[in-house]
């Protein structure tokens, strides 16, 4: 990882070094970040009905898992559940012939399985699976940027205005799978994340570092703060967690957020990392 000036790991964990940081400041931090560092983004999307759900886990298991160190709070470590539908995934410039040669991926949900670590002072996330019905993009991903995607079959219900989310993801080969269902509180409006909180920690995140066939790449997102409430969720059936590691059977299922999501979602181009670019 290469940028102009080195990155400060501005966390709202409370710990050495931390930064308090105003409702939406992460954001804001890493948009500068971006354009300092990648000038302009490379694809822009549009990530709606997001729903993230939340573990607490036995911090050696998922280290033993990750390639990457760990990033805390208040010394736990978190894995996510991050189930929503990507649309118009397209090239930040090119027109209308850009747009068209993505239009095989553009629109399609996923399951994403994310852990959060920091490398080189940048919080990030890593992905420990993802699951997504396009098998055309199950193909790309691995190669463009060390994405650790899984063909399924996924069936999302998120409808804010009736106030209940429900969703199936079942692996396209060994058939497990996940199956949620919950409510969210319709009179509350989505808002940022407040300053400090673990909501901000797990969901304010705008870097992703990658590893696949032995290469470690990073890429960089940014988009506007996420607008959330808290939501209600079951977790009904879940072996397929199972096939992201042994990380889940050491877990305690702690909430969830619901998000309608965020237009325009800048995406840089993914980065190698060097072995003397990794501190672990």
């Amino acid at each position: 990882m290469r940028c102009e000036e080195r990155v400060g790991h501005e966390s709202t964990n409370g710990g050495p070094g931390s930064i308090a940081l105003s409702e939406g400041r992460v954001s804001a931090v890493a948009r500068k970040r971006f354009l300092r560092c990648e000038g302009r983004p490379v694809f822009l999307s549009d990530w709606r009905e997001v729903l993230m759900m939340h573990f607490r886990v036995d911090r050696a298991i998922l280290q033993a898992e990750t390639p990457f160190v760990l990033d805390l709070h208040d010394g736990d470590a978190y894995v996510s559940l991050v189930a929503f539908r990507m649309r118009r995934f397209r090239f930040a410039r090119g027109g209308r012939l850009a747009r068209w040669v993505m239009l095989p991926v553009a629109e399609h949900s996923f399951l994403n399985v994310r852990t959060y670590v920091v490398h080189a002072g940048e919080p990030g996330i890593y992905f420990l699976a993802e699951w997504l019905p396009n098998r055309l993009a199950v193909l790309l991903g691995p190669v463009a940027f060390g994405l650790p995607y899984r063909y399924g079959r996924l069936a999302y219900e998120h409808d804010e205005e009736r106030g209940m989310v429900r969703g199936t993801v079942e692996d396209g080969t060994s058939r497990d799978s996940l199956r949620y269902s919950g409510n969210l509180d319709v009179e509350d409006s989505g808002v940022p994340c407040g300053a400090g909180t673990l909501a901000e920690f797990l969901m304010e995140r705008y870097t992703a570092f990658t590893y696949w066939r032995g290469f470690r790449r990073m890429f960089r997102i940014w988009h506007e703060a996420w607008p959330q409430l808290a939501a209600d969720v079951t977790i009904e059936e879940c072996p397929l967690l199972e096939r992201s590691g042994a990380w889940s059977r050491h877990s305690s299922y702690v909430g969830a957020n619901y998000s309608t999501g965020v237009n325009r979602v800048w995406m840089g181009r993914p980065r190698a990392l060097s072995e003397n670019d990794l501190r672990f």
